[in-house]
């Protein structure tokens, strides 16, 4: 294969958290595998990503902090640039969204499309929180899915079932910000015609897929968004963090975050192109149709990237001579869990990766991800596993293999590396082994398969092993000393081989066995060949991996079973004020039915003494209707009106909590009580 122009990006992480595990699985470890495996190749090869810096999220952050977004986003985005530099990352740039070069270049790509009319200014209803004075982006909305009942949907699609819908569909909405029930609110947005592109889109998709083999997951995943057919998706917000929409005419809006961001690839390159004082190398890269560009990202953020970013690209592409690349290929990977649960920092569940890396190795870390990436279906971070990777992997068999060739070198040879002398057959046959694995890992890397081609690494480290023992220098080192200096000539470049196809994981380990074998790193394709001459002279061995004892992952698997015990519930104190207007009431239960469609809801008439009421009430999964007529109970006599369903609701039953999950005990009031009676 002929050297490569390769164009490479990961997913820009979100600037109002630390990066943690799940995070390196997906979009960061394959991509800096493949990059640095490209490298060694001797391709042409960039690799681009930063910081997503605007949305609602990053002002939330600031606002429960009391302090300005770009105090937010400066503190994350420090903390991942380094987290990832520790990490072992080879980014050419980490930029930022934040930056003017950014902001001028999603302006540009806006402008492009208003002047050649393809954005379409319409209203729309969107959900408006009142308390909080804003519009709600969908993730910031939550409700009952109208297709599949799903009670965690967004406002406009339901991640459960996939399905999209319009936000007046959504049932039982609520605010994730305030708890409190929206309301629809008109507003005026531009919109990108995406249906336009679908069967562009999808004549592109298949093309690429057969000639560069795209993953079944993501195949799918673009499968589901055809089948429902491309909508048009609005490209402004009603926010003031962000990209402002480069209009006169139009204040207080700014760009989608989901438009703006994926652009930050090419105002990144861009800014790398200024750093190396060439402002226009970016377009080597963007716009030469040789460039193979690779998009690395997680599950969740496919649709961006083979849907909604290249028909961006092409509807620039459509009016513009400069003329951009789309992706040659998509390999998103699934989710990462931890110890059989998903990230959580709510409940303390996870570890991020700055924590780790100030408890182990980079290296240590790099290579357990690796060899367990979760390619094609979701896998799990374990603790025990970690451990056992580390040393019955990487010390046992990798280190000891490199400590007893060198060790064994030093003692008999001088640390010097000795000539091959004639050969016998296990010696041909390692010869050919050690030739011929790069080329193997190099195909299954090209695939992006890189599970398969971590597990074939260490096979070479197993191969080595195996020969060194089966030729047994330690017995030729006194009866045949021609015999025991090919053994150890043959092992010496099998590390030298070890060295250089174990880099893209383990770099700072492979650093090391260089420094070792006082050699540099050749281009891949003569990785397995003979690159230590004889006489050559060594540096003296160290241990390159120290064993993890049982104690220490001990206290990490502790660490997390304080995590699994139920929370202590932080209660926001009141004042009595607060409390005095709050209005409880004896109410008896009249009738009671249950709710369509919902196996949560039941729907109550009560009773205040004065006056009757319609109450809806989360308890179906405690009661059945027929025991509850009758019951005297508490309510919140003075709560404003909801609609759940549907159906308006009058006030709030009061219930506890139980421990059986999704279930409710009412509290029940003696039935000598007289009705509309105030709690005190």
């Amino acid at each position: 294969m002929g050297k490569e122009k390769v164009l490479v990006t990961s997913a820009l992480p979100y600037a109002n958290g630390k990066i943690h595990l799940g995070h390196l699985s997906g979009a960061y470890l394959p991509a800096d595998i493949y990059v640095r495996y490209k490298r060694l190749n001797g391709d042409d090869i960039i690799y681009i990503c930063g910081s997503d810096e605007h949305g609602v999220p990053i002002t939330i952050t600031a606002d429960k902090e009391k302090v300005s977004p770009k105090e937010i986003i400066d503190r994350y985005h420090e903390l991942n640039k380094l987290a990832f530099e520790k990490f072992g990352m080879s980014f050419d740039i980490y930029s930022r969204t934040s930056l003017p070069i950014h902001h001028q270049t999603a302006q540009d790509f806006f402008k492009c499309f208003y002047d050649q009319g393809l954005l379409v200014e319409k209203k729309s209803l969107q959900f408006y929180d009142e308390k909080a004075k804003m519009f709600l982006p969908d993730r910031y909305v939550e409700g009952t899915c109208p297709r599949c009942g799903n009670e965690e949907a967004r406002s406009d699609e339901c991640e459960k079932c996939g399905s999209l819908y319009d936000p007046s569909e959504l049932k039982n909405p609520k605010s994730k910000i305030t708890g409190e029930t929206p309301v629809l609110k008109e507003t005026s947005h531009y919109f990108f015609p995406l249906g336009k592109y679908q069967e562009r889109l999808e004549k592109y998709i298949n093309e690429m897929s057969d000639k560069y083999g795209w993953k079944e997951n993501v195949l799918q995943y673009c499968k589901g968004w055809f089948n429902d057919g491309l909508k048009d998706r609005a490209v402004t917000r009603d926010l003031d963090w962000g990209v402002k929409v480069p209009l006169d005419n139009v204040q207080n809006k700014v760009l989608y975050v989901w438009f703006e961001a994926v652009l930050g690839y090419i105002s990144a390159t861009k800014e790398l192109s200024n750093l190396k004082g060439n402002p226009d190398l970016w377009k080597k890269y963007w716009q030469d149709e040789k460039t193979k560009y690779i998009a690395f990202i997680g599950k969740d953020n496919i649709v961006f990237h083979t849907i909604i970013f290249p028909a961006m690209l092409m509807a620039w592409n459509d009016v513009n001579q400069d003329k951009f690349v789309l992706p040659q290929n998509v390999p998103a990977n699934e989710f990462l869990n931890f110890e059989g649960k998903k990230f959580s920092k709510s409940r303390g569940w996870g570890i991020d990766v700055d924590e780790f890396l100030e408890l182990f190795p980079a290296d240590l870390l790099r290579y357990t991800l690796a060899a367990n990436l979760p390619e094609n279906k979701d896998t799990d971070f374990y603790w025990k596993e970690f451990q056992a990777r580390t040393n019955g992997e990487l010390a046992d068999i990798l280190g000891n293999f490199i400590n007893r060739t060198l060790t064994f070198t030093f003692k008999h040879f001088e640390g010097k590396v000795p000539p091959r002398n004639q050969l016998d057959k296990i010696d041909e046959e390692m010869l050919k082994y050690i030739e011929e694995a790069p080329q193997k890992i190099s195909s299954l890397l090209e695939k992006f398969k890189i599970k398969d081609a971590v597990f074939e690494m260490l096979n070479v480290a197993r191969a080595g092993n195996k020969y060194f023992n089966d030729s047994e220098p330690w017995k030729t080192s006194k009866s045949n000393k021609d015999k025991c200096s090919t053994t150890l000539n043959i092992c010496l470049n099998t590390i030298f081989t070890l060295a250089e196809i174990f880099e893209p994981v383990i770099p700072f380990t492979s650093k090391k066995i260089f420094a070792m074998l006082n050699a540099n790193p050749v281009e891949w394709k003569n990785s397995g060949k003979t690159n230590l001459e004889v006489g050559h002279q060594l540096n003296e061995p160290q241990i390159l991996f120290n064993k993890i004892e049982d104690k220490v992952i001990e206290q990490e698997i502790n660490k997390l079973s304080k995590a699994e015990e139920e929370p202590k519930e932080i209660i926001e104190q009141i004042s009595i004020d607060d409390f005095k207007k709050v209005k409880l009431r004896v109410a008896q239960i009249i009738s009671a039915e249950n709710v369509k469609k919902s196996d949560k809801l039941l729907k109550l008439q009560i009773d205040l003494g004065e006056e009757k009421r319609q109450l809806v009430a989360g308890i179906a999964k405690s009661y059945s209707p027929e025991e509850l007529i009758g019951k005297k109970i508490l309510v919140v006599a003075n709560l404003k009106p909801a609609k759940l369903f549907g159906i308006e609701s009058q006030g709030m039953v009061l219930a506890l909590d139980t421990s059986e999950e999704g279930k409710v005990k009412l509290i029940e009031i003696d039935q000598s009580i007289e009705l509309g009676k105030t709690a005190k």
